[in-house]
């Protein structure tokens, strides 16, 4: 492993040596462990691992914090885009604004569907890279937010919703590198879950923040309001004719931070690009050195009688950029051809994780329209003289203002995150991958058939203001519980199970950036249609119309959880390469 050739066998094992040297730039991109069934057996006996043994946790936090910014800053505006669509033209009805906020959410991964394996492609390409991909993706979705928050219209609203989609392909390459840098499958439960359980940090803080920063002259307006300190005489302009600027200005400033921590810290681990000088990596070791006062060592290290310390040797992909040249630096592999990559289980794979993808992403889309959307008032009902009977006619939304659907979609994030800490790793080592995803997938129907009874769930507060009450409060606990339940377990093992259907770890990247194209796409298509079925429930009466239809979605999701299986990475062999009785792949020269 790197520049040991470490065995484990009984000569091995009593040998002592006083210091051994380990090279630390170990070549990212060797094949994925493949793992037999005694091997299998033996691993789910042992204890789950712990997030301290995890390696690189250094270049694990500049992911996580990069990938931070993007739930932060598409879940901000979550809060206030029913408002702000209202602010473009105030006469539209309310089944005409459902529609253009389920386009809005659309218009992202629909642009981004387009680039996905363009981004996936150019990341494994010696000319692109990891690193590269991930902060230009930051700088475009900063760029768009920014244009977003100032939009005047819908149209330019659309617009700039769309050039963050073409510029940002991050989720597959971060993933990508997540595979390179987290190799052996017993850390996989644990690496995995640190991108959504960072998307359930952004959902909490995001909310929260675009609630309350949004519009505030009108939320506070003895600080910005005309007369007020800030404000003068005729109150800040720029808020006034932008209200809902604030929080997209909040949100660039953090992309931006995550752009230079990416540019200074990160670590290429593309084995075509790992090798070549890094300009901005070499100032952030210098920050690190001088500013910080860290100790980096380059090149290699010395690490005490190994053994008798108990320090397990695993893989460390760190990328060269060291001060000191390289002399034996890796012929780079040859990548297989795109038209051999569409293996079965690659297949029957992306295309669980599309329906995946369309209903949690319809969900989160789906959601805050319906917070938003005006109670059924008797004196003034809509549709005209229509009634509340049975158990599918009934109508109207929760009227949450800013602030309140900020909370209501906190607690999202804030129930994904006990249970990603405490639930997923146990059970997930306990089910394995491919089971803790099919389980997982028959809790979403529950927790979509249930939503739209938050309707009629009786409120301390009279319509048309927005529902209140510990009941209410309650109800939308419980339908959150269910699905972030599911979506806890779901989308960690997608990911897991995408990656280990790559057939060749020459075209990871390339398979990332499938998996991202066809999620866009089928989040493209889902919060269009389903804002057009909920306004048209509005229509004619039956608010639960979108919401039971997606539960079916869920349902055909579940169906095809059971054809999917867990690859090992490396299924097709190329020239050269050969598969022993061990079940390891190795390179004949």
């Amino acid at each position: 492993m790197g520049g040991v050739d470490y065995q484990d066998s009984s000569s091995g094992r009593d040998r002592r040596q006083r210091d051994l040297f380990i090279r630390t730039n170990t070549q990212a991109g060797a094949a994925l462990p493949h793992l037999d069934e005694t091997e299998l057996t033996k691993a789910t006996e042992k204890k789950p691992v712990s997030w301290r043994s995890l390696p690189r946790k250094d270049q694990l936090l500049i992911l996580t914090l990069a990938r931070l910014s993007e739930p932060l800053t598409q879940t901000s505006l979550g809060s206030y885009l029913f408002y702000q669509l209202q602010s473009f033209d105030p006469s539209l009805p309310d089944s005409a604004i459902s529609f253009q906020a389920g386009i809005i959410q659309a218009a992202f991964p629909g642009a981004q569907c387009l680039t996905a394996i363009l981004w996936g492609k150019i990341a494994d390409s010696e000319h692109g890279g990891r690193k590269r991909v991930i902060w230009l993706g930051l700088l475009g979705t900063m760029l768009s937010i920014l244009g977003f928050g100032f939009s005047h219209s819908f149209p330019m609203a659309v617009f700039f919703r769309c050039l963050g989609g073409i510029l940002n392909g991050n989720v597959g390459v971060m993933r990508t590198m997540i595979s390179e840098i987290i190799k052996e499958k017993k850390y996989q439960s644990r690496a995995f879950i640190i991108l959504p359980m960072t998307f359930n940090i952004g959902v909490i803080i995001g909310p929260i923040l675009g609630g309350v920063l949004a519009d505030p002259v009108r939320s506070y307006q003895s600080i910005f309001g005309p007369g007020s300190l800030i404000g003068g005489k005729h109150g800040v302009q720029w808020m006034i004719k932008y209200p809902y600027a604030l929080p997209n200005i909040m949100s660039a400033t953090f992309l931006f931070i995550s752009t230079c921590a990416v540019l200074l810290f990160l670590e290429e681990t593309s084995d075509l690009c790992k090798h070549k000088p890094d300009p901005t990596l070499r100032l952030g070791k210098w920050i690190r050195r001088h500013i910080f006062r860290q100790h980096i060592v380059d090149g290699y290290t010395s690490i005490p009688n190994i053994e008798s310390a108990g320090v397990e040797l695993q893989p460390t992909p760190i990328s060269a950029h060291s001060e000191s040249p390289i002399n034996d630096t890796p012929t780079p592999r040859k990548k297989l051809p795109f038209r051999r990559i569409w293996t079965h289980n690659l297949i029957m794979t992306l295309a669980s994780h599309g329906l995946l993808a369309m209903h949690v992403g319809t969900f989160n889309s789906l959601w805050f329209i319906y917070l938003s959307a005006p109670r059924y008032n008797p004196s003034d009902p809509y549709p005209k003289d229509f009634e509340p009977h049975g158990l599918i006619h009934f109508t109207g939304g929760l009227a949450l203002p800013p602030p309140r659907i900020g909370l209501a979609l906190a607690i999202l994030g804030f129930i994904g995150i006990i249970l990603q800490l405490i639930l997923y790793p146990r059970l997930s080592h306990r089910l394995g991958t491919a089971r803790s995803y099919r389980l997982s997938l028959t809790l979403f129907p529950i927790a979509y058939s249930l939503a739209p009874f938050l309707s009629i769930v009786p409120s301390t507060s009279k319509p048309p203001s927005g529902a209140s009450g510990l009941l209410v409060w309650i109800a939308i606990t419980i339908v959150l519980l269910i699905q972030v339940l599911a979506r806890t377990f779901a989308l960690p093992c997608t990911t897991i199970l995408v990656n280990n259907c790559c057939p060749h770890p020459s075209v990871l990247g390339t398979v990332h950036g499938l998996g991202q194209s066809v999620s866009s796409l089928t989040r493209t298509f889902g919060p269009i249609v389903w804002g057009w079925l909920f306004g048209r429930g509005l229509d004619v009466g039956v608010v639960g119309l979108a919401w039971w239809v997606l539960g079916c979605v869920a349902v055909m999701g579940a169906v095809a959880g059971v054809f999917v299986r867990e690859g090992d990475g490396h299924e097709v062999l190329m020239e050269g390469e050969v598969r022993g009785v061990d079940g390891v792949i190795r390179r004949v020269e």
